[in-house]
């Protein structure tokens, strides 16, 4: 039997949470190897297997900038979608929205950043500019019956810029969201966050209008800040928490990007708080020591070496 932590629960949680899993895109697009396409399928299939219910499945990025996830195309054909199961994609521009479209993806992601420059290292045109690329993106896909989410980047800091002011994360997260996007994710991209700064920056959205219910959070690792940081989201009323099993991933445009949040870690400490996520541990666990063959190296994640 897998071990599991011990129940205490805490008072001023939520009930439950809903574990957005970005491995399969976020997790596997840094990987200097090309993954197998017969991997990436079953790893689709396995963590759906294994209870999580939104698995972001890959992104219709060119080629040239994540070669990693070229195979898009392929992936949407060849896999089996689970019932009840939601598979966003990410797209950049309306390109990408029209590859989306022709594969029948119903829901997609815009991603974009809260400081100038990583907005032009990472999407080649101002914030200003990249608001302007994605609203016809969003109009479209709206208008075709698609949810649409936003991720920011940058929110907590910028290894070009330092810290980031959190009046510009409101700024250009509000943006985002009146563009029509159901939900924002903030992104700690480089891992400098902690539980203070989270706190903050999610009521300085409250004040300016936008409930904590519209928003997620993605954070990774660098400074082992990750389950803190969550932690203090969940306090604030955040239900929505990205993260990639195994902890794998970072950004291929900050080097300073380590790991993403792993999704074990995180179910160990949220079912250790009573508060439910629909996630099978143990298969979650063997999910990850699988996929870590086949990548070549042990899992980042700290539950994953315990139960391993």
């Amino acid at each position: 039997m897998t071990r599991g932590p011990y129940t205490v629960h805490l008072p001023g949680l939520p009930e439950r949470v809903t574990i957005y899993e970005v491995g399969p895109r976020d997790g596997l697009q840094n990987e200097k190897a090309v993954v197998p396409l017969d991997v990436k399928v079953e790893f689709l299939a396995r963590l759906a297997e294994a209870g999580l219910t939104t698995i972001e499945a890959t992104s219709f990025v060119h080629p040239k900038w994540v070669p990693q996830l070229a195979d898009a195309d392929e992936l949407l054909a060849r896999m089996k979608p689970v019932p009840g199961v939601r598979y966003p994609v990410l797209v950049p521009n309306e390109r990408g929205l029209d590859r989306a479209l022709d594969r029948g993806v119903t829901e997609i992601a815009i991603f974009g950043s809260a400081t100038e420059t990583f907005a032009q290292r990472n999407l080649n045109r101002s914030i200003a500019g990249s608001i302007e690329m994605f609203a016809p993106v969003v109009e479209r896909a709206l208008k075709a019956g698609m949810r649409v989410r936003a991720y920011l980047s940058m929110c907590f800091g910028d290894p070009w810029e330092g810290p980031t002011p959190i009046e510009q994360v409101v700024a250009v997260g509000r943006e985002l969201l009146e563009l029509g996007c159901y939900e924002l994710s903030l992104g700690d991209t480089i891992g400098v966050g902690t539980p203070g700064h989270v706190a903050a920056l999610i009521a300085a959205f409250e004040e300016r209008g936008v409930e904590a219910e519209r928003l997620a959070v993605h954070f990774h690792d660098t400074y082992g800040q990750a389950l803190a940081n969550t932690l203090a989201a969940l306090r604030c009323g955040v239900t929505v928490v990205d993260a990639s099993a195994g902890g794998i991933g970072g950004c291929p445009y900050a080097e300073s990007a380590t790991g993403n949040l792993a999704t074990e870690d995180l179910v160990w400490m949220l079912h250790g708080l009573g508060i439910e996520t629909g996630v099978d541990l143990g298969s979650l666990a063997r999910t990850s020591l699988w996929l870590a063959e086949r990548l070549g190296r042990p899992s980042p994640s700290r539950v994953v070496q315990a139960l391993a």
